[in-house]
């Protein structure tokens, strides 16, 4: 009778709870949370035998369930990277148009100031001749947006130019011929008719010109990357371990858990590792940015040699105009005499043609000191951002598990996610790089196919650095003439960048003298 009454009572006792049970009602209110619909979850516990991602285990959780989380997960991911590299890409897309406005304003306010006082200074015989100056700004502007423009030789071509028609100028009484003018030029480096303006600017222009240009081209190479390399595609691996990091937690009913620390670190260090492979080259190219801004500020600094232009070209044609007299006997010598025209210079209405020493500026003119410094803001402003993300893809991974929603803090290890339960997350945070994910226990990465578009990225920047260091000391790589191809170089992709740096000449070096 006893052995009956306590099997009675074994039936009738309550079940002990399972302390391991997930309650799915708790889970349905989750997944709702998400914005899914309840329906879908199951009203009782699984062995999750269908589940790709969440490993197989007693779960709330299904296949569509799981699937929306891999999709979720794709999308996070995306909004992510597109976040934590917005202030990088704005950073030098930003800078890359201030830099550009900068230089174009500052080419066509020089033109229009020459323009305006050189007109004011020598009237009819400027505009009569103002194409060659015209000439000028026109290849320097082409210079600057990416044509490619031998500056040397095209300075010579302008001073050439000038002294022909100089040359007419002051001897307009007699009949000057095409092949009279071609022996002219024959001894411009002879008689030196300009003084020493054509040598000293000609350096100075070519180097400041050199700078300005490799240093926007480097800021729009900066932006390209960026913008490439933070719209990589996930691999599938990647996908199911960030997914198992953020949602799979939701399944075993822990889903107020944040991811621990290091298990982020590790998810992100596999998903990430192509763009940490960026960072060796990329801190090479932000040095160099950073050296040729020591020449923007310094040497190389295109304001203060296009702002007092005009007055340079102006004391070289004064130099000529005193030493016109020796200078047409010394061209008389070597060329022979010339035949009168039958007109004197008076009748021509030349007589009086640059009367006067040119006076650049008007007191009201003068350019006030916050203009003056406009580079120099620039340069400061760019110089710290460059600073800043020198080491950005390295970081990237701590960047993301940084972020609140994405992983716990690292003061809460054994109260965070694990991928498992909850608990510490036991395995090492691997080192950055592909190599190094070889055994990642979060992500399958395989180490022997790199990502092409990254590498593509690399060998851009090992193109740009290389033109930032001849840019630095003043020598230039001319690449294809982009005004006749079907690129310039701020829309180039990574291939054609690397196809010009192949098909490139050999520097052509400044005269630093």
């Amino acid at each position: 009778m006893s052995a009956v009454f306590a099997v009675l009572c074994a039936l009738l006792a309550p079940v002990a709870a399972d302390p391991h049970a997930v309650n799915c009602s708790q889970v349905k209110d989750a997944f709702t949370d998400l914005g899914y619909s309840p329906a879908r979850v199951p009203t009782e516990e699984t062995a999750g035998e269908d589940l790709r991602v969440c490993a197989p285990q007693r779960t709330c959780c299904n296949a569509e369930m799981e699937e929306n989380f891999i999709q979720r997960s794709s999308r996070d991911f995306e909004k992510l990277m597109d976040d934590t590299s917005e202030e990088l890409r704005d950073a030098f897309m930003t800078g890359h148009k201030r830099f550009d406005e900068f230089f174009l304003e500052l080419l066509e306010n020089t033109e229009r100031s020459l323009n305006e006082m050189f007109l004011r200074t020598y009237g009819k015989p400027y505009l009569q001749n103002a194409e060659v100056f015209q000439g000028l700004f026109a290849e320097l502007k082409r210079y600057y947006t990416g044509g490619n423009v031998n500056l040397e030789e095209m300075l010579n071509d302008f001073w050439m130019r000038l002294l022909e028609r100089m040359f007419q100028l002051l001897n307009s009484q007699y009949v000057i011929t095409e092949d009279y003018l071609e022996c002219i030029g024959k001894y411009m480096e002879q008689l030196k008719p300009f003084g020493d303006v054509p040598k000293k600017l000609k350096s100075q222009v070519t180097r400041a010109f050199i700078a300005a240009r490799t240093f926007v081209q480097g800021l729009v190479v900066g932006r390209e990357v960026a913008n490439r390399v933070s719209k990589v595609n996930m691999s599938s691996a990647c996908v199911s371990g960030f997914t198992k990091m953020l949602y799979c937690s939701y399944c075993q009913g822990l889903f107020t858990l944040k991811p621990c620390n290091n298990y982020c670190l590790n998810v992100m260090k596999g998903c990430l590792a192509n763009q940490a492979d960026l960072d060796p080259e990329w801190s090479k190219y932000i040095d160099a940015m950073l050296l040729l801004t020591e020449r923007l500020e310094g040497p190389f600094n295109i304001e203060s040699v296009m702002e007092p232009i005009d007055v340079k070209i102006s004391e070289a044609i004064m130099n000529m105009q005193e030493n016109s007299m020796q200078l047409s006997y010394q061209v008389f010598q070597g060329c022979g005499q010339l035949e009168p025209s039958g007109m004197s210079r008076s009748a021509r209405g030349v007589s009086d043609t640059f009367s006067g020493r040119f006076s650049p500026y008007n007191p009201e003119e003068l350019p006030t000191a916050a203009a003056a410094s406009r580079l120099d803001r620039l340069v400061t402003d760019v110089k710290e951002k460059l600073k800043k993300f020198r080491k950005f893809w390295s970081l990237l991974p701590e960047a993301f598990c940084q972020e609140e929603h994405v992983a716990a803090a690292e003061s809460t290890e054994d109260d965070c996610w694990n991928g498992h339960d909850k608990g510490r997350y036991v395995p090492e945070v691997l080192k950055d790089g592909l190599t190094n994910q070889v055994n990642n226990p979060e992500v399958g990465v395989d180490i022997s196919r790199p990502d092409t578009l990254i590498r593509q990225q690399i060998m851009a920047l090992k193109v740009m650095t290389n033109k930032l260091k001849n840019a630095y000391d003043g020598n230039d790589i001319y690449f294809q003439d982009s005004s006749k191809s079907r690129c310039s170089f701020d829309v180039c992709t990574a291939k054609e960048v690397t196809n010009r740096a192949q098909n490139c000449s050999f520097p052509v070096t400044a005269d630093k003298s």
